[in-house]
């Protein structure tokens, strides 16, 4: 008798690479890459050569100082603070009236806080060691501060919230609180 061994039909895989490679390609380009988290600042231009670029000189009553150390302490004109306060700080020294130009203002007047908000600077100064996470909130709770002050604002000017604002009205707006903000590392 005699027995028949079939063999199993082989399957050609000299295209499996180049299939795998083209579904590699397919799932780069159509996969969805998410944003990256950081903070969107426009720089200043930087200072020409032989040129002394500080005549823009502040007044130490319009200069904000929020100091964070290498353990995420928040330090507001010498004054230890939670990150929770920071905004309403923020938002009382922006809106002040010191010098009375400010139409606008509800502030109090206060001699310990800025001229104007167009004359207020907050200075952030971090040690190197800060955490990236506590770093990005006291970013946010700064910015939450301008935004609520600007949002305030366009309602009582434009009668419309900030996200209704026409380009110019939105520029009228970040004209009346400037975004001022003066960053530096704690040297050792």
């Amino acid at each position: 008798m005699k027995t028949s061994r079939r063999q199993a039909p082989q399957v050609n895989a000299g295209s499996m690479a180049d299939i795998a490679f083209l579904l590699l390609i397919f799932f780069l380009v159509t996969a969805m890459i998410p944003d990256d988290n950081g903070i969107r600042r426009k720089l200043p231009p930087p200072c020409p050569p032989n040129t002394i670029c500080n005549e823009n000189y502040v007044k130490e009553r319009n200069i904000l100082e929020v100091r964070v150390n290498s353990k995420d302490a928040l330090l507001v004109e010498n004054s230890i603070i939670s990150i929770e306060e920071l905004k309403q700080i923020a938002k009382d020294f922006l809106d002040n009236n010191g010098d009375g130009s400010c139409s606008y203002c509800d502030g109090l007047m206060l001699v310990t806080s800025s001229d104007n908000p167009k004359a207020a600077v907050i200075s952030l100064t971090n040690d190197k060691m800060t955490s990236y996470n506590f770093y990005i909130k006291v970013q946010d709770e700064l910015t939450k501060a301008y935004f609520e002050l600007r949002s305030v604002y366009a309602k009582s000017l434009f009668n419309k919230s900030a996200d209704e604002l026409s380009k110019n009205e939105l520029n009228e707006v970040r004209a009346a609180y400037p975004f001022m903000l003066s960053e530096a590392g704690i040297k050792h």
